[in-house]
């Protein structure tokens, strides 16, 4: 099983603090002889007499020297998890996590922008100091 990023734990409780319970820490899915681990799965009731909504969350902390390279290793995860949630458990939605600061400096760019529109990434954005989600965006 692959190692928790760092601000795993931030983003779980800023889950948490929003009334998403935890149901998979990690979700992992199986497709023919591929095992896929989601950082977390995560549902929360609608209304009473409603199905909830079902969310799996990819945490990413792009720490690393390089933003560009760190999205594409993010982006390379999330096109075949998205994929494998379609056929495993497609009333989940895929939710890539990403920190505010980096959201602001490296997602805002137009360029990267037009890549998360045309590859339809859906964005948690949050802040790993107050373990607050700061938006959402489908």
């Amino acid at each position: 099983m692959p190692a928790k990023d760092l601000f795993h734990d931030a983003v779980r409780h800023a889950l948490e603090k929003e009334g998403w319970v935890i149901t998979h820490d990690p979700l992992h899915l199986r497709i023919q002889s591929l095992d896929f681990y989601i950082d977390l799965g995560a549902e929360r009731l609608i209304a009473a007499e409603r199905a909830g909504e079902k969310i799996a969350v990819e945490v990413k902390s792009f720490l690393g020297a390089s933003a560009i390279s760190e999205f594409y290793k993010a982006l390379g995860q999330f096109i075949p998890y998205r994929a494998a949630l379609a056929e495993k458990d497609p009333e989940r939605v895929l939710f890539l996590a990403v920190p505010a600061d980096t959201y602001s400096t490296f997602f805002e760019q137009r360029f990267i922008q037009t890549i998360i529109e045309r590859e339809c990434v859906r964005l948690l954005v949050y802040d790993e100091k107050r373990e607050v989600i700061k938006v959402w965006i489908p």
